[in-house]
């Protein structure tokens, strides 16, 4: 469905809405996520590799832009602009801030400046969940939780909504305490789940089948997914927790095999160690589409790396657009546009001749 915003206005949207209108979502963004992968695989799209801005080589700060352009039945197009400083934790600020502006596809003209780490938080764990159903399937009770923070936590609200037996968390952090808070939040939110904060990953990994890493690590610390069951799955989200030679041990399905194979990647790093990118199995729109089985055998364990695309931030955020504009919510900055410059031009002339 196509929205009308009179020219010269662009739709601001904070937060606070974007919260609101993402609210008891879980599913409807699974959907959305999905669909904007497949259209992916098809080629209806054209994602540019993310840019990297940093101050310095060695600084763990950095602000990514991902431009976009997603075609199918709900297209867009746009940019998410997101930086993530890790020192804001101890600042009592968010790790990450965003924003994301969505173009016409018509006319190429900004139709809307939305608030975006909240979009970025959930588009990715949408996209974790949506892996895990199609990787992992079956029942869930438990899951191993690596990195304590806002993603996670989105992850779970997520994967409950797929698996709702879920009711076990076992929570590592290297900051126990906030392992602890996150618990807490955890227990608070989801009714019937029970968290148990523990000592090391390998303590976790030794609980349950699935797990879910979204750590800051800027390299490899796991060398070994010991115990880790076979026919368990990894949503390897963060990227960079995974050794090369735990990841050439595994099964591999990413988000785009292009993508991934960048950027100091755990997978990046296997590529570079064998000049092969044969070790990665599939894509997960292979895997939704049928044109992949979810796992190569029931005894190995499966790896989801998500380098993070540009095309789900574009949808997803096309998809609160269209629910801000049905509920009235943003607000207009009406004149944001310049006039035409033809029209400017004939007002110019008009005035002119008016005063001769």
């Amino acid at each position: 469905m196509k929205t009308f915003i009179p020219d010269g206005q662009v739709i601001v949207l904070s937060a606070a809405q974007v919260l609101e209108l993402l609210t008891d979502q879980e599913w409807p963004l699974i959907r959305v996520v999905q669909s904007a992968y497949e259209v992916h695989r098809r080629g209806e799209s054209s994602l540019p590799q993310s840019i990297f801005l940093r101050s310095s080589d060695d600084s763990p700060n950095r602000i990514i832009a991902l431009p976009a352009y997603l075609g199918g039945d709900s297209s867009g197009m746009g940019l998410k602009w997101i930086a993530s400083f890790p020192g804001n934790l101890a600042r009592g600020k968010d790790r990450a801030s965003a924003v994301i502006i969505l173009n016409d596809v018509e006319t190429g003209m900004p139709k809307a400046i939305i608030e975006g780490s909240i979009i970025s938080a959930r588009r990715t764990a949408a996209s974790a969940a949506l892996a895990a159903r199609w990787l992992h399937g079956g029942r869930v009770d438990s899951v191993a939780v690596i990195g304590c923070g806002l993603i996670n936590f989105e992850i779970q609200r997520f994967l409950r909504a797929v698996f709702p037996s879920i009711n076990r968390l076992f929570l590592y952090d290297l900051n126990r305490e906030q392992a602890a808070h996150f618990g807490a939040v955890c227990e608070r939110t989801f009714p019937g789940v029970r968290t148990t904060v523990v000592a090391d990953p390998q303590e976790a990994f030794g609980e349950t089948r699935l797990v879910s890493l979204a750590t800051t690590a800027a390299r490899p610390h796991l060398t070994s997914l010991a115990p880790l069951a076979p026919g368990s799955t990894v949503l390897h989200v963060s990227l960079r927790d995974l050794s090369p030679e735990v990841i050439l041990a595994c099964d591999n399905v990413v988000d785009d095999i292009d993508h991934v194979c960048r950027a100091e990647t755990s997978i990046h790093l296997a590529y570079k160690q064998t000049g092969s990118r044969d070790f990665i199995r599939c894509t997960l729109a292979d895997v939704t589409s049928g044109a992949a089985p979810p796992k190569r055998n029931s005894d190995e364990i499966t790896i989801f790396s998500p380098f993070g695309l540009g095309v789900l931030d574009i949808a997803v955020a096309e998809f609160v657009y269209q629910a801000a504009i049905a509920r009235g919510f943003g607000t207009l900055l009406e004149g944001f546009l310049p006039s035409p410059w033809r029209q400017s031009n004939a007002d110019l002339e008009e005035l002119c001749t008016a005063t001769r």
